[in-house]
């Protein structure tokens, strides 16, 4: 059977999903990435097939949403194990939904803040459950080459992880540490900061009233201590907003409670 499946299926883990998928099976074939969605073609007992296209549906990646399947006879080709081809771009125009970034999760939140691990304290952590996709995307399929990373090349041990089934970073296309990845620089009236921690800097400067530009991956975000009166009243002058209310970050919900009611 041909199989296209539409919806938010890229940049998040579906492929690797199917793959793992497939070994409770006895089914043989391939799965990639298209600017359809995601496309597996696979062979096997008719029953086994429909346990497959059941289960795909029961047992979603968290950040996946299905919206159609569509599921095409095909004669036998005699595929031999099942694999992850290369991404394709067919002639049709496509249209693929794609997963807004996501928050931290709790496996990359634990290796984030444990000294022992490779990660440590590395703003830019991701795994297939989590972390950047809408604002490092540059076009369909989703792959690593498509995207903002594609100037970084991965290091030995981030490419093992992105090439092992067992990895939860398995085709994690913004995966990256601190040898091979992204880093953090902070600069003060256009002059780069030498010798710091560019973040424990920062946040000395916002609690002493500055004004920070981050850039984010989609942009820059203007920050300030939202405790200080002063700074909020000087942001406001130069964003030209006396009124309209800023957005708030926070610790935590317990820390925001200490401000204002939650409904």
């Amino acid at each position: 059977k041909n199989i296209i499946i539409k919806g938010i299926v890229q940049g998040v883990g579906f492929r690797p999903f199917i793959h793992k998928l497939v070994q409770n099976y006895n089914l043989s074939g391939w799965v990639f990435n298209s600017n359809q969605g995601v496309e597996i073609d696979l062979e096997g007992k008719e029953e086994e097939l429909n346990s497959f296209i059941s289960d795909v549906k029961k047992k979603l990646p968290p950040l996946a949403r299905i919206e159609k399947i569509e599921v095409n006879q095909l004669p036998l080709i005699g595929y031999k194990g099942f694999y992850i081809k290369k991404s394709i771009v067919k002639e049709e125009d496509g249209f693929v939904l794609v997963s807004p970034d996501i928050s931290i999760c709790e496996d990359c939140l634990q290796e984030l803040f444990d000294p022992h691990n490779r990660r440590f304290r590395y703003p830019f952590i991701n795994c297939t459950n989590c972390g950047p996709r809408f604002t490092i995307i540059k076009d369909i399929p989703y792959d690593r080459k498509k995207t903002t990373m594609n100037n970084f090349k991965m290091c030995s041990l981030c490419q093992g992880e992105y090439d092992n089934i067992e990895d939860r970073r398995y085709h994690a296309q913004p995966n990256a540490c601190a040898d091979c990845g992204p880093q953090v620089s902070l600069y003060q009236n256009k002059i780069k900061l030498e010798g710091i921690d560019p973040i424990e800097k920062a946040a000395k400067l916002l609690k002493e009233g500055k004004i920070g530009a981050i850039k984010g991956l989609g942009g820059f975000h203007l920050a300030c201590d939202a405790t200080n009166n002063k700074a909020v009243a000087r942001l406001r002058r130069l964003k030209n907003r006396e009124a309209k209310p800023f957005a708030i970050m926070s610790f935590n919900l317990e820390k925001i409670m200490q401000y204002c009611k939650l409904g």
